[in-house]
C-alpha cells in the first residue's frame, strides 16, 4: 500500500521564492522537484498527518504532491511587492494606510476525505485558519457528492503564520505521494 506524506511549513525571507523554499524545508520537502497533481487519492493509498516529512529519497528527485501555499510580501511601500506579486505604489489601499487592509494572518489547508475507493484532497488558501477549514468541509462535500462517492474518513490539516512586516511570508501544507524517483 502507498503512503501519501501530509507536511505543513512556513517561511520567512527576503523573496517570495526564499520563502516558498523556507516553507518547503520547515515541511522536509525542499529538495525535491515538485511536480503538482490533481487531488484525487488512489484507492490502495494511506493519507499520514505528519510533523514533518521522512527522507522520500536524494535531493533532486521528482516528487508528486497536492499543495496548497499563501504567501504575503512585506508591508506596502512605494515599488514594494505586494501578495499578489504585483508592484504597487504608496497609498493604494488608502490614503491614510496603505496596510489598512494587509492581512494579520495567512493560511493555508489541504483536507482529505477516503473511503472504500479512491479520495479525494481539498486545497484552499486565505486569511482566516477557521475559514480555510469551513470551505475545506466545503468542497470535499461538492467533490464527494459530485463523483457519487462514500468518504467518510475525513481529517484537515492548516498551517498559519503572522506576516513579517519586512519580509516575504509563506505558509504551505502539501501531500507527498509516496517516494521520490529520479528525474533524469
Amino acid at each position: 500500500m502507498a503512503s501519501i506524506h501530509v507536511a505543513a511549513g512556513v517561511g520567512v525571507a527576503p523573496t517570495a521564492m526564499a520563502a516558498y523554499d523556507a516553507a518547503l524545508a520547515d515541511a522536509n520537502l525542499h529538495n525535491y522537484n515538485l511536480v503538482t497533481v490533481s487531488s484525487i487519492v488512489p484507492a490502495d493509498a494511506t493519507v499520514t498527518s505528519v510533523d514533518r516529512a521522512p527522507d522520500l529519497g536524494p535531493a533532486g528527485n521528482r516528487l508528486t504532491v497536492v499543495q496548497a501555499k499563501r504567501h504575503l510580501g512585506p508591508a506596502v511601500d512605494a515599488g514594494t511587492t505586494t501578495d499578489a506579486g504585483t508592484t504597487t505604489d504608496a497609498g493604494t489601499t488608502t490614503e491614510d494606510d496603505p496596510d489598512a487592509d494587509r492581512p494579520s494572518t495567512i493560511a493555508a489547508g489541504l483536507g482529505w476525505a477516503t473511503g472504500p475507493g479512491p479520495g479525494l484532497f481539498y486545497e484552499v488558501t486565505g486569511t482566516e485558519p477557521a475559514t480555510v477549514r469551513d470551505r475545506i468541509h466545503e468542497g470535499l462535500d461538492a467533490g464527494a457528492t459530485l463523483r457519487d462517492w462514500d468518504l467518510p474518513d475525513r481529517e484537515t490539516l492548516v498551517e498559519s503564520a503572522t506576516p513579517s512586516p519586512d519580509a516575504h511570508t509563506c505558509v504551505v501544507v502539501v501531500a507527498a505521494y509516496g517516494d521520490s524517483e529520479p528525474i533524469v
